[in-house]
């Protein structure tokens, strides 16, 4: 029977491949070609280990800004599939979105296959699904721009059958290592799969693999470099932006710094003007929508603080390199009494590494299942806390329980707090989307409300 809700689509998505994750583009790439899928419009691809939702969410803003109608692609999401298709500025109603998934399907079953494809049926993945499904509805939406976020790797990841008229690497890191690569230089040469010949690739992160370097030589991609070919610098009050004389040198000064927290959001900006300007012949945008974007942008679990008694601290971070930017900025809050960590993990993280650097700050650990396969639980989680030198110091456990639930876990830690302390949630996406699952909680700790 054919799905009739989208709640019906995603749980016959779930069922149609044996594997969650399946690296290739032949498949995905051949239901494409049967829906003649086809983006009207420039876009802008956005690859990285961190830091691509920031990216998405400001390049969004300031073109939103500017005057241009944008759509958005993202993933994944943490309480709304909707969350992962934005149009206009506005989350795409689920209803919108179900003739693009009977679209997909039909071209998967190879209903109204033509040219040399054989009809046959084709395996997608969940990802590969409903990566077409939005695109579709991005195809359709007669959109000024495309901002497309790469979920894993780059080169093999469904996102690349589009080609970017500008590409944007953020941060590379560790991450995925299982599917990526070992090491920086090969998850780096994943990443660069996004590159396109005499297109502008915006690189961002300060120390880029050599193989990003060499990707970009190697397909004659337009190579823009965070400190060679654009530059920032700010103090307590603003930041400016300059780029080389050889890209027209422009610049801004006096910026205030972006709506986005965190000390790793300049270089995400910096990374977004780069491509404003790499795509200004075609885009063109004032310096006034710059302004207004940055200030106004929004992304919700990306070290979103929330104020209340005690506060509250949201952030997706789920490997060390996010890690330890979310241990810079928790440092950079002040001090804190208690600082409570609702935090649950993927099973395939690098969990002692990831410790290492935030177990200083964390006084009690309230840990929890996820509702996914691959995800570590709760009991595994604590005594892996409990073994760790740095979580559990002269071997007293700082584990102050296991839950069934992130909004449970929240709730033991609530329970626990002061009015002056601090509750951090972190680990995935999963464990922020749980927490966020009937709107962003306002704390009030039993010691308030009495």
């Amino acid at each position: 029977m054919t799905p009739s809700t989208l709640s019906d689509w995603l749980a016959h998505c779930e069922r149609l491949h044996p594997m969650t994750i399946d690296m290739g583009l032949d498949r995905v790439h051949r239901v494409a070609q049967r829906m003649h899928l086809v983006m009207n419009c420039p876009v802008i691809t956005v690859a990285g280990t961190n830091g691509k939702g920031s990216t998405c969410a400001m390049l969004e803003a300031v073109y939103g800004e500017a005057g241009f109608r944008t759509g958005v692609y993202t993933s994944p999401h943490l309480v709304l599939f909707e969350e992962r298709c934005r149009v206009a500025g506005e989350m795409v109603a689920g209803e919108s979105l179900l003739p693009a998934f009977a679209e997909v399907e039909a071209a998967r079953l190879g209903r109204g296959a033509s040219g040399a494809d054989d009809g046959a049926e084709i395996s997608l993945t969940y990802f590969e699904f409903t990566t077409l499904a939005i695109l579709r509805v991005l195809s359709q939406s007669q959109l000024d721009v495309a901002i497309l976020e790469v979920g894993l790797g780059g080169r093999l990841d469904a996102v690349n059958i589009i080609d970017t008229d500008c590409a944007v690497i953020t941060s590379i890191a560790l991450d995925h290592t299982a599917l990526l690569g070992l090491d920086r230089e090969s998850i780096g040469y994943e990443k660069a799969g996004i590159m396109r010949t005499g297109r502008p690739v915006i690189v961002s992160d300060p120390v880029p693999p050599q193989s990003v370097l060499d990707r970009a030589m190697e397909v004659g991609a337009n190579l823009w470099r965070l400190g060679k070919d654009f530059h920032f610098a700010g103090d307590q009050q603003q930041w400016g932006w300059a780029m080389h004389p050889s890209h027209g040198g422009r610049r801004y000064a006096g910026l205030a710094y972006p709506a986005l927290r965190g000390a790793n959001q300049l270089v995400n900006a910096s990374g977004v003007l780069g491509a404003l300007e790499a795509l200004r012949p075609r885009l063109p945008v004032t310096a006034q929508a710059v302004r207004n974007g940055l200030a106004m942008v929004a992304l919700p679990g990306r070290f979103q603080m929330v104020p209340g008694a005690p506060s509250l601290v949201l952030d997706v971070a789920h490997n060390p390199h996010s890690v330890a930017a979310l241990t810079e900025n928790l440092d950079a809050m002040g001090f804190f009494p208690t600082t409570h960590a609702v935090f649950g993990v993927m099973a395939d993280k690098d969990l002692p590494l990831m410790l290492e650097r935030i177990a200083p700050l964390i006084d009690r650990w309230y840990v929890t299942n996820l509702p996914l396969e691959r995800a570590s639980t709760a009991e595994a989680l604590a005594a892996q806390l409990d073994a760790h030198p740095a979580t559990a110091p002269q071997g007293v456990s700082r584990v102050a329980g296991c839950y069934g639930s992130p909004m449970d876990a929240l709730r033991a830690a609530v329970a626990a707090a002061d009015p002056a302390d601090r509750i951090v949630v972190f680990g995935s996406f999963h464990t922020v989307g749980g927490v966020l699952q009937d709107g962003v909680p306002r704390l009030s700790a039993k010691h308030v409300s009495v």
